[in-house]
């Protein structure tokens, strides 16, 4: 085979290291972000924290809102930075968005993101503040101790012998954050001893026996139903401390053999089976809704569900007004002393640490670019939502990513990352910035209805229904046309899943 020479023409698309950071800070939830700028703080010393400057943004965005200049302006301007002494280059109004040229740019919101080349997909909302589930914070916990700190603090004041106190020691670290004993005793015992051999055996039974004993001392701690292995066992333990009554008796049979029938509303089957009536059966339910089924909760830390919106939603006259959350937005600047001492160096041998400056503008460049995508995106969504911020969800309009991309002329897999673990805070709680968009359902008079609307029906229809007859899902798309909006029976039940509510059958009261 003889060796030849091919001429061949194609188009493949080329990446810059700092075109890839920009795209890659773009993603980045407002978590990810600081642990991005706190690694590049400790990488690059000409990065540092700017806290009693005006953030690089906010100069940024004032830039942004003023009238363009022409190439001549800027390089005029570039001209004269150059001259001066060198107080730009530590100064974050140094890092000037004009230096990100117009291909770049075009680049960087257009044609790098035609292939989406990372791999991220339109994923749905993340829980707690998407479309299909509404964000409720959970209930705060006790300010400090956790549930381990608050159980051993009631072990100090009990009067047990070292090997009993060890013994409930070691079943407190074995809880899980329910309060529920994670492991069977069982395991814990050949944990604590392992090996094999009739001597060892024989220290496992009886740290076993120790263990049973230990564990009834721990249940009978506060929180009333700690330490259970089951719920089951749980509402018995939070049962037996009521007052003794039929009502008493009946829900502690209902708990320890026919929970299953209970949670299928099975009301026939669990008067026969526990030989009560029907009045008597709903006050022993009663009993057992009023039990706590996570006797833990109270300990959880509450940071953990906390969001922190990275646009905030402000009233402005007749309209609304989108402002970033400065409480997301690190302040750089660049180091004044080692930027000087660069710009200094003329022969040459500090090209690697002119490289790590260039490294530092470009970051801070790239997270300002972030910022202002971001802005630009939410600014567009309250625009097309303006009657969500009037009248609630119920109000909300159909809306595809496609139409904000076109508004913008961003690509859509850029509309996508940016509304991805971005939330908003409005006067009706915090949401994911992609929980704005929703399909269209056709309507009677030849509208469209938003897929986040109907959701809203539907809740409003189940919250406001008999709850001894409850609306089945084809009475609920009944109503939902009788409103001239056309949805069938099994769309219904899936966006009734969604919002987490349980089928007629369940909901039904006994």
């Amino acid at each position: 085979m003889k060796p030849s020479l091919q001429v061949r023409l194609s188009q493949h698309l080329a990446l810059t290291p700092q075109l890839q950071q920009s795209i890659r800070l773009l993603q980045l939830s407002t978590l990810e972000l600081h642990q991005e700028v706190e690694q590049m703080l400790e990488q690059n010393p000409f990065l540092e924290t700017d806290d009693d400057g005006v953030p690089a943004y906010e100069q940024a965005l004032d830039r942004a809102a003023a009238p363009e200049r022409t190439s001549s302006d800027a390089a005029t301007e570039r001209a004269e930075r150059d001259d001066t002494d060198g107080r730009d280059d530590a100064d974050v109004g140094g890092v000037d968005s004009a230096e990100f040229g117009a291909t770049e740019r075009e680049d960087w919101e257009n044609g790098t993101e035609r292939d989406d080349f990372d791999g991220i997909r339109e994923t749905p909302a993340s829980a707690g503040a998407s479309g299909d589930e509404d964000f409720e914070p959970q209930e705060r916990g006790g300010g400090g101790l956790s549930l381990q700190e608050h159980l051993r603090a009631q072990l100090l004041g009990m009067r047990l012998s070292a090997e009993d106190a060890a013994a409930v020691h070691v079943l407190i670290e074995s809880l899980d954050e329910d309060g529920y004993l994670a492991d069977p005793l069982e395991e814990i015992a050949a944990q604590l001893v392992p090996g094999e051999g009739e001597e060892l055996e024989e220290q496992r039974e009886d740290l076993l026996g120790r263990l049973r004993c230990a564990l009834r001392w721990l249940q009978s701690m506060e929180p009333t139903g700690v330490g259970a292995r089951g719920l089951s066992e749980c509402l018995v333990l939070q049962l037996q401390t009521r007052q003794p009554c039929a009502a008493q008796a009946v829900a502690l049979a209902v708990c320890r053999d026919h929970l299953e029938l209970l949670a299928r509303r099975d009301t026939r089957r669990l008067m026969a089976l526990t030989h009560a009536d029907e009045d008597t059966l709903r006050e022993a339910q009663s009993l057992i809704r009023g039990c706590e089924p996570k006797p833990g909760r109270p300990f959880t830390r509450a940071e953990a569900n906390i969001v922190v919106p990275d646009v905030i939603i402000q009233k402005a006259g007749r309209g609304w007004k989108v402002v970033l959350n400065p409480d997301v937005m690190p302040k750089l600047r660049i180091n004044d002393l080692y930027a000087q001492a660069i710009r200094g160096q003329r022969n040459g041998s500090g090209s690697g640490l002119s490289a790590r400056l260039q490294e530092a503008r470009w970051f801070m460049k790239n997270i300002m670019q972030r910022f202002d995508t971001i802005l630009r995106v939410s600014t567009a969504i309250v625009e097309r939502q303006k009657a969500f911020f009037t009248h609630g969800e119920i109000a909300m309009k159909p809306l595809v990513l496609r139409e904000i991309a076109d508004e913008l002329g961003l690509h859509e897999s850029t509309i996508s990352r940016v509304t991805t673990a971005k939330y908003m805070a409005t006067p009706y709680g915090t949401f994911e910035l992609k929980y704005f968009f929703g399909s269209s359902l056709n309507t009677d008079a030849g509208g469209n209805a938003s897929s986040t609307a109907v959701r809203a029906l539907i809740k409003q229809f189940i919250s406001a229904e008999d709850t001894k007859k409850p609306l089945s899902d084809s009475q609920l798309s009944a109503m939902l046309e009788e409103q001239g909006i056309q949805v069938a029976r099994r769309t219904v039940a899936k966006y009734r899943e969604a919002l987490k509510i349980a089928p007629a059958n369940l909901r039904k009261e006994l």
